[in-house]
């Protein structure tokens, strides 16, 4: 425990979102307002996180830039309104989960090999349309399995059987593709550059692939395994010979259904996706000066270490000398030991035995509370 200081502490609040119940930055609220009861005269510096999931173009808008509405097909092909971003650099913001994310209703309500990407390439011409040349597209989240065919499709692509008749660009209709026509593609892509923000490394096909390892929790049964599989496996073979390039087995390819390997045959790079959202933020610039930095997120285990936004700012704090607290929705009681060698320590808000609904419900509450008690604990109350 630190000795009580009544110096004016300075604190970084750098939370992912608790997903279903709040965004990044109403965690930071809530963390914030628990640590001004205790310590009223504290500095704070709220740096929204995400890893390029749900919430990535909120976090990276956080520091300025314009919102835009486009409409565009989400993940059942049926029209939508979906936001992207624009900063300040004139690099755009495209996020998976806005346009074809696991959690919309409409687009859950088909089957995933009927789900479509096509709504991302949308976004992008759209973009392209404005002027804009760097992407960042935010791969996480997605409900979609259709090896990016979609978002080529939005920019030009066209798929057909061996009859010769077009094909929508679902797993479902790549189990008859027999030719790729490229010459639609888009022609400004060849001005324009893009960075995949994943964590991924998995290649496009196989046991390690999009289908075997990330289909299931979208809907894909495991008699729908083998086919998708060999369905993407097809359309890549099609496709890199087109190009002339090959992605399928390069770390990130099976990335979002296979997104990863659309963008991967249009020369994207790959970055993880917090460090991406951390340098647009500043939270280097952040936590110079700062005594404390806390992070957290709905529900940390073991796959935090991988990259996820709590992770990442702990690892920013640390190289700046700055010890980081964990502070998440629920902590693995099995992973305490590996997070423990990276937090300077690691807690929950939960009062006691409480139901999901009620955590959800008072979550702001519960932070709010359990802040203000880490603070007394690490500053002391200020004196009145």
């Amino acid at each position: 425990m630190s000795n009580p200081s009544f110096e004016a502490p300075v604190v970084v609040i750098a939370p992912d979102s608790f997903k279903g119940s709040l965004s990044a930055d109403g965690v930071a609220a809530a963390i914030a307002e628990g640590i001004h009861r205790a310590r009223a005269d504290a500095e704070i510096r709220i740096c929204p996180m995400a890893d390029g999931g749900e919430g990535t173009l909120d976090a990276m808008l956080s520091v300025g830039g314009e919102r835009r509405i486009l409409n565009v097909e989400g993940a059942a092909l049926a029209r939508r309104d979906a936001t992207v971003g624009l900063l300040h650099d004139g690099s755009a913001i495209v996020e998976t989960a806005e346009i074809v994310g696991i959690t919309d209703p409409v687009g859950m309500g088909v089957p995933v090999a009927a789900r479509s990407t096509r709504g991302m390439g949308e976004a992008i011409r759209a973009l392209l349309d404005e002027g804009v040349r760097r992407f960042y597209v935010a791969l996480g989240g997605s409900s979609t399995n259709d090896g990016g065919a979609g978002l080529l499709a939005g920019l030009g692509l066209q798929l057909f059987d061996a009859a010769d008749n077009a094909l929508a660009p679902t797993p479902e209709a790549l189990t008859r593709v027999a030719r790729v026509d490229i010459s639609g593609l888009d022609a400004r892509l060849s001005e324009a550059s893009f960075v995949a923000m994943s964590d991924v490394d998995n290649p496009l096909t196989g046991d390690h692939g999009a289908t075997a390892v990330f289909g299931p929790q979208k809907g894909v049964t495991p008699g729908e395994v083998a086919p998708i599989d060999a369905a993407l496996g097809r359309f890549a073979d099609l496709l890199e010979a087109a190009l002339g390039r090959t992605a399928r087995d390069e770390a990130g390819a099976g990335a979002a259904g296979g997104l990863g390997f659309a963008l991967r045959m249009l020369g994207a790079s790959f970055e993880p996706g917090a460090e991406v959202v951390a340098r647009t933020i500043g939270l280097d610039q952040a936590l110079a000066g700062a005594q404390w930095l806390i992070t957290g997120e709905g529900r940390s285990d073991v796959q935090t270490l991988h990259g996820k936004a709590p992770f990442i700012a702990c690892r920013h704090a640390q190289a700046a000398g700055v010890p980081a607290t964990l502070l998440s929705g629920a902590v693995d009681s099995a992973a305490l030991p590996r997070l423990a060698e990276h937090f300077s320590g690691c807690f929950s808000p939960a009062p006691g035995p409480i139901t999901l609904e009620i955590a959800i419900r008072d979550a702001a509450a519960l932070l709010a509370n359990e802040a203000e008690q880490l603070t007394r604990l690490k500053y002391g109350a200020a004196r009145p």
